[in-house]
């Protein structure tokens, strides 16, 4: 991969590398967008293969953070950074995260940071030693743990599916779940309370265990999951799961989680599941719930429209289901939704106004 050629491709602003040598740490930010505001995007720590794997990521979700702000209504840019590790499971510290907000805050508010994989609300509280411009801390205003809004978010999109389809409540269905991390686990809970079948992998058998305890779920391997017979496939570990491979094996009628960038070629794949007829709900539409709970704190939300926004996804995705028919892939109407509103408000852009 050519890093410029790619940053110009995806039509990212801004990538900056950090390497603070006190600490060791070794970062990039990528901002994709200010069209619409400030770009927001979580801080992911993670032990890549090598450099161009972790600038791939870093680039792909951010650019997904965009089209997630756009289609959730929100006044933001899209951004995203990644903290490259050493080694796996690598212990975090506070002075790491000092470091990152020292890096965050080289930007002056265009980017800001939030909770994202391996990172906690205590280490988002240690790099708000540092910045202001970071969201998610256990301070007041700062939202906490998102995880149980972006859970929430995709209940939304599960409905708006069902609707879709001439259904209105999940007694009765089975739903899988792949990742029971802080959303899956979530997620698994309030599918348990609307009366879902559930059934559940993920690599840490404690996960398993306590949702299969509290919930009633049936555990699989990890690597049976994905075809599991079910209702509802909610991918909730990391992306790009559903490709030429995968997709052929699938038995579920519908495709809605948590998890980013699922589809490894968005183009490809999303009309791979229209014609195997497998409902996708565009994951940037469902998994919005977090991003619109800290990114609506930070814009002033009262908690009745941070509710409100949340609630939003539903009709958002019947909308893409709508549209559908007028395009590709139901992948395909959910970009051109994102563009046309990014379009719209760089035509119409005011100065950014840094927090």
């Amino acid at each position: 991969m050519r890093p410029l050629e790619e940053m110009m491709n995806r039509g990212h602003e801004h990538v900056c590398y950090h390497h603070d040598q006190a600490t060791g740490l070794r970062a990039i930010i990528a901002v994709h967008s200010t069209a619409l505001g400030n770009a927001l995007g979580g801080v992911r720590r993670w032990c890549y293969q090598d450099e161009t794997d972790a600038l791939f990521d870093v680039l792909r979700l951010s650019e997904g953070m965009t089209w997630k702000a756009a289609c959730a209504g929100l006044a933001m840019g899209g951004a995203k950074s990644v903290i490259l590790l050493p080694e796996r499971n690598a212990p975090i510290s506070r002075d790491e995260a000092r470091a990152m907000g020292c890096f965050i805050d080289s930007l002056h508010g265009t980017y800001i940071g939030a909770e994202d994989v391996g990172v906690s609300p205590e280490f988002t509280d240690w790099m708000l030693e540092k910045t202001n411009h970071v969201m998610g801390g256990t301070g007041e205003g700062q939202g906490g743990d998102p995880s149980p809004h972006t859970a929430m978010g995709v209940i939304y999109g599960m409905q708006a599916s069902l609707r879709h389809v001439g259904r209105d409540q999940f007694t009765g269905l089975t739903v899988a779940i792949q990742g029971l991390g802080s959303v899956g686990s979530h997620l698994a809970k309030l599918l348990q309370e609307r009366g879902a079948e559930l059934i559940v992998a993920d690599h840490h058998e404690d996960r398993v265990r306590h949702i299969v305890d509290t919930c009633g779920a049936q555990a699989v391997s990890c690597d049976d999951i994905l075809f599991a017979e079910c209702d509802i496939l909610a991918p909730c570990a990391l992306g790009a799961v559903f490709d030429e491979d995968t997709i052929p094996r699938l038995r579920t009628s519908a495709i809605c989680g948590a998890a980013n960038n699922v589809l490894r070629d968005p183009d490809a794949d999303s009309e791979r599941l229209k014609d195997r007829n497998i409902l996708y709900a565009p994951d940037f539409i469902v998994n919005a719930g977090g991003l619109i709970h800290l990114a609506g704190l930070y814009l002033g939300y009262t908690p009745a429209q941070l509710q409100e926004s949340i609630a939003r996804i539903e009709q958002t995705t019947l909308d893409v289901f709508e549209q559908a028919p007028h395009h590709s892939s139901t992948g395909h109407a959910a970009l051109a939704m994102a563009r046309k509103r990014v379009e719209d408000g760089a035509a119409a852009k005011e100065p950014i106004n840094a927090r």
